[in-house]
């Protein structure tokens, strides 16, 4: 038995039908109905008892709706993306089966004093921009703002992005391959001109999040994605023998509950 087996079989049997469980769900395995609790029973070959505590965890995290006499469903048109990987929006999208397109509002050769620092780069380096309205299943769900150093950028100036995703690329024209990221991720009020562009509802507020992308030891992206609160929500699981936590912002969806 592997170390990682040998450390899943020490966990609770709720611990493991959960991970399971948000496994699935991030990777599209379970769309729109969630199983019963029989059928998990059945499936996990566990008590009931391990299977609510499992399914209860996922409802406190917003991942899961009950409806009386209907059963339980995913949550309506919320994406799920675990923390801890380097993930594509562009992904993320596709495998909650909805349509991904993008609205290129900038490609092309920039200037930023501040990026280029974040890059590991002079002040006045060239960077290349990628500026894009993110789209889910017909509706708007991001900004996003994509810096590249140069060398790297310049070979997608000719790239029809509305359908494209930005690290494929990457790795097709030039070889660079994301090995890790650094995240940030901040609440954020949208001013009148973010509300008009991604259509948000009345009081509906955005989470931003700052990424810092590397191949190997070398920084090769920074983005800033202003995405949906209500459209996309990050899950993180902790476990005590693992060391410690990353460190997480939790931001209530439902404020008026």
């Amino acid at each position: 038995m592997s170390a990682s087996e040998r450390t899943s079989a020490s966990r609770p049997l709720w611990q493991q039908v959960l991970n399971d469980l948000e496994r699935r769900i991030a990777s599209g395995d379970i769309v729109d109905r969630f199983p019963t609790d029989k059928e998990l029973t059945e499936e996990y070959g566990v008590s009931r008892h391990t299977v609510r505590e499992a399914v209860q965890r996922l409802r406190a995290r917003g991942l899961v709706d009950r409806h009386r006499g209907r059963g339980s469903f995913l949550t309506d048109g919320v994406l799920t993306q675990p923390l801890g990987g380097l993930y594509s929006l562009f992904r993320a999208v596709e495998e909650a089966g909805l349509e991904q397109r993008s609205e290129v509002l900038y490609l092309g050769v920039d200037h930023d004093p501040e990026i280029a620092a974040r890059l590991g780069l002079p002040p006045k380096a060239e960077l290349v921009r990628l500026e894009r309205i993110r789209f889910a299943g017909g509706e708007p769900l991001a900004v996003d703002d994509a810096w590249l150093p140069a060398d790297i950028g310049r070979q997608v100036l000719d790239v029809d992005f509305t359908r494209a995703a930005l690290y494929d690329v990457l790795q097709e024209l030039s070889a660079v391959q994301l090995t890790s990221a650094d995240e940030t991720l901040t609440p954020v009020v949208p001013d009148a001109e973010l509300a008009t562009l991604l259509q948000l509802d009345e009081g509906e507020a955005l989470l931003r999040v700052d990424r810092l992308a590397r191949s190997g030891q070398r920084p090769v992206e920074y983005r800033t994605t202003l995405i949906r609160g209500q459209r996309f929500r990050y899950t993180s699981s902790w476990r005590s023998e693992e060391g410690p936590a990353p460190t997480t912002a939790f931001v209530d969806t439902h404020p008026e509950r």
